[in-house]
């Protein structure tokens, strides 16, 4: 099992493996990175200008791991494991029941030198296909599981493939949350007749 970089374990073999669509890519099937900061990495921002900024993991031509710039974010509303949604509770700074949970990071060295030089490497002097702490990978991936899959990954090695259902501290946390909701609801509904009642009441006179 693959691990971060501080010797944690991430919950799976290959992080490409739950990986998405790059971030970068926009809908047309171009790479905004290429387009949008060409001073990152100008070596790879004039290939895919020559391109028209096609992306070529995006049409199928290579792996994402091939790309130096490739980076998968989850923005997903329930937990990649257990399936569990996310019920946000506007109103307190309570805990959120989803948290986005790293399968492997960027490379911090890469990222520090774009930073300061405003030029990262080439893409023809990196070391190959980027990955994790293992293997000298760069590209940063993430899911998203609820914190109790995210502490059961880190805790007790278990795997975001693992055939899960929610804990029931977490189906008692949610149904807290839902129920929060439908007061709330049943509260505003409540207030909106009673106005319109008034309202009615008042055409009447």
């Amino acid at each position: 099992m693959k691990k971060t970089p501080t010797g944690t374990a991430v919950g799976v073999d290959d992080p490409y493996a739950h990986a998405g669509v790059c971030d970068h890519v926009m809908g047309d099937g171009t790479c905004r990175y290429a387009f949008e900061h060409p001073e990152h990495d100008r070596a790879f921002a004039a290939e895919r200008a020559s391109e028209d900024y096609r992306c070529p993991a995006a049409a199928g031509d290579c792996e994402w791991r091939d790309c130096p710039h490739y980076r998968s974010t989850s923005d997903a509303r329930e937990c990649a494991r257990c399936g569990l949604e996310e019920r946000r509770d506007a109103h307190t700074d309570a805990r959120p029941l989803l948290e986005e949970h790293h399968l492997a990071y960027a490379d911090e060295r890469s990222e520090s030198a774009e930073h300061v030089s405003g030029e990262g490497r080439p893409a023809s002097e990196r070391d190959g296909p980027a990955g994790d702490a293992d293997d000298g990978v760069s590209h940063e991936i993430t899911v998203t599981l609820c914190r109790w899959c995210h502490a059961a990954v880190h805790d007790s090695w278990a795997r975001i493939d693992d055939d899960a259902s929610p804990s029931a501290e977490a189906l008692a946390e949610a149904e807290g949350r839902r129920s929060a909701e439908l007061d709330e609801l049943g509260f505003e509904t409540a207030a909106t007749r009673a106005e319109r009642s008034e309202d009615r009441e008042k055409s009447e006179r």
